[in-house]
């Protein structure tokens, strides 16, 4: 037996269901398959004991053209990142504001020699994006950046977008980011960042825990024996078709509950130290539904997907807080070994969401890999659908 569909499109991430949303949008009737029984992908949100814990830290920059056209921001009620960041260098921590938003505050920062002065004129220069495409670590050199601003701030942020200790990542993807970062502010849903996913998937029909065995041009095979035909199939996943060209980057991030926040206010920090802790975060401070009442949650950033050894973690946190941290109470762990496609120089190059008459393909690691990435590959892959009347 097989069932006749108009459009199928498999994979319930942010691509596919972006992909399904758009053609929607025109008319059509896409079924989306998912394998697993919850939505989102790799933006996913767990509710444990009371809070809210994304898969992996997470965030959603406002100034991301794709996101803003597609998600009503009011509707999943964001709270923002403080424009800037917190510095762990030298045995304390540091506030670093932007002083295109903060300009008291900026001016302190510099003054208290969280960078140096003559840092501004790097930054801008680095702002402007590179004219050759090389590695992030070479554009901040080449950009003048100091070593020890590197240091401080720029390599543990980096490291923590690209998930990538040595910042070989291409200078292209680092334009892109410090432009969305630098435009717009970061923030959190107040349902945490399953949310995102969650407004996509309003009014498609989703069918969850149907694992696709084989696809071709117009006909998906379900690992039931199921045969499903339709005029279109879109491949919405890694693994089906294709895979990253380059491997994937992963990450750790741990939990914890803990009675106060560490540090008050919806700041990033980023250790600029070494230790196993990359950055941290206090969600609930950003988007206070991230934890119950009288709790706050912190997030840590661990590059690699090892096993956290929460021993070395509990140390560094206790010589950054002191005793207090022995309150906290550990919440999960997750291992995410397949977090984000590796973008190599030369590692990319624009490739064509139409495979055969009939068979399409989309996802961030056919992009770039950010949720912007994933949402532009599927509104192209529908745009193709729709060119070609399949």
């Amino acid at each position: 037996m097989s069932e006749e569909h108009d459009v199928i499109v498999v994979g319930a991430g942010m691509a596919g269901l972006a992909c399904a949303r758009a053609l929607a949008a025109k008319g059509r009737s896409p079924l989306v398959l998912e394998r697993s029984h919850a939505i989102g992908g790799r933006v996913r949100t767990d509710a444990v004991d009371g809070f809210l814990l994304d898969h992996g830290f997470q965030v959603l920059p406002l100034a991301y053209p794709e996101a803003a056209a597609v998600l009503d921001y009011d509707r999943l009620g964001l709270g923002s990142f403080e424009r800037g960041a917190i510095i762990r260098a030298e045995g304390r921590f540091r506030r670093l504001a932007d002083p295109r938003h903060a300009p008291v505050r900026g001016l302190r920062s510099l003054a208290g020699g969280v960078v140096g002065v003559r840092d501004g004129a790097a930054v801008a220069r680095l702002l402007r994006g590179s004219r050759d495409e090389t590695t992030a670590a070479e554009a901040l050199r080449r950009a003048g950046v100091p070593r020890t601003t590197v240091e401080r701030f720029f390599a543990p942020f980096l490291r923590g977008i690209f998930l990538e200790e040595k910042l070989a990542t291409s200078s292209r993807f680092l334009d892109f980011v410090l432009r969305s970062f630098s435009s717009g502010a970061a923030a959190l849903p107040a349902a945490g960042m399953g949310a995102i996913p969650g407004q996509l998937a309003e009014g498609l029909d989703i069918r969850k825990g149907t694992g696709v065995a084989t696809v071709g041009p117009n006909a998906v095979s379900l690992e039931s024996g199921e045969q499903l035909r339709a005029d279109a199939v879109v491949v919405a996943t890694a693994g089906i078709v294709d895979e990253p060209s380059h491997g994937w980057n992963g990450v750790t991030c741990v939990y914890y509950d803990a009675p106060a926040p560490p540090i008050p206010g919806a700041w990033l920090a980023v250790n600029g130290e070494g230790g196993p802790i990359n950055n941290f975060c206090v969600p609930s401070e950003v988007a206070p539904g991230y934890a119950p009442a009288g709790h706050s949650l912190v997030s840590l950033t661990i590059l690699g997907a090892g096993d956290p050894d929460l021993e070395a973690v509990g140390r560094q946190l206790r010589g950054w807080f002191g005793p207090v941290v022995t309150e906290w109470r550990h919440l999960r762990s997750y291992r995410i070994p397949r977090a984000l496609p590796a973008y190599p120089v030369g590692g990319f190059h624009e490739q064509p969401a139409r495979l055969a008459p009939g068979l399409y393909a989309c996802g961030d690691h056919r992009e770039h890999p950010s949720l912007n990435g994933a949402l532009a590959s599927g509104r192209r892959a529908a745009e193709a659908v729709l060119a070609d009347g399949s």
